[in-house]
């Protein structure tokens, strides 16, 4: 079983933040995918489904984001996973918009949710680093990341968005130099070819309107909205 987790900050204010595209993707996985509701367990919002063939489990920590290992560890511990079965989504200043690398350990280059995750469960995860662009100043990162994607760049956050979702079998069967070409094609234009990864139609993936605040998640259930429509205005 694979353990997939995205890095965001709970609540209804972080839910459109470059910071919280961890939670995007998991959202649009999800609905692509057909995975089962969202309910709550290990300190965070759990959905099961499969990837093709492999059994996955995707974890949204309810804790902000430099708590996140604490949900992280509770799944870690509970299933018995090695940390090569752990995936790890999350935003990353130091790549260009729309770049995606993925590569096992390594630094954590500041990232509070890594940190975490790291000081919990070790650092051997794999990790899934999505490209959102650095402001060009360090004191302005921390304003960066906890802003609203700008409608400017959601003409390449949602076809990324998309593109993770729909090659998200390709990651979980360990294949990362054909995800990241699949990404690569897409974001130069092309569309990745949902079929012949899965044997679930595909579905427009999405994140809900509303993420409910840890104590009172209930299960979810019917279609998700579409990411783009949470963007009624410009915020930058």
């Amino acid at each position: 079983m694979k353990l997939i987790i995205g890095l965001g900050n709970p609540g209804a204010d972080h839910a459109r933040n470059r910071h919280n595209i961890g939670f995007m993707v998991l959202d649009a996985i999800a609905e692509t995918h057909g995975f089962g509701p969202w309910r709550n367990k290990f300190q965070g919002q759990i959905a099961e489904g499969r990837l093709g063939a492999e059994k996955c489990l995707l974890l949204k920590p309810s804790t902000y984001m430099n708590e996140s290992g604490r949900a992280a560890n509770e799944a870690v511990r509970f299933y018995k996973l090695d940390l090569d079965d752990v995936i790890v989504l999350h935003d990353e200043i130091d790549l260009a918009p729309a770049k995606i690398r993925v590569k096992t350990g390594g630094g954590v280059a500041g990232h509070n949710g890594l940190k975490s995750l790291t000081r919990h469960i070790g650092n051997d995860y794999v990790r899934v680093r999505i490209g959102i662009g650095h402001p060009g100043e360090k004191s302005k990162v921390h304003d960066h990341v906890l802003k609203d994607f700008s409608k400017t760049e959601l003409t390449w956050a949602n076809p990324l968005i998309d593109a993770i979702a729909a090659s998200a079998p390709l990651l979980a069967t360990n294949d990362a130099a054909n995800f990241m070409n699949d990404i690569a094609r897409v974001v130069n234009g092309d569309t990745p070819d949902m079929k012949s990864k899965t044997n679930t139609p595909a579905k427009k993936p999405v994140i809900s309107k509303k993420t409910p605040k840890p104590e009172d998640v209930q299960p979810q259930s019917g279609p998700f909205a579409r990411l783009r429509s949470l963007f009624g205005t410009e915020k930058e």
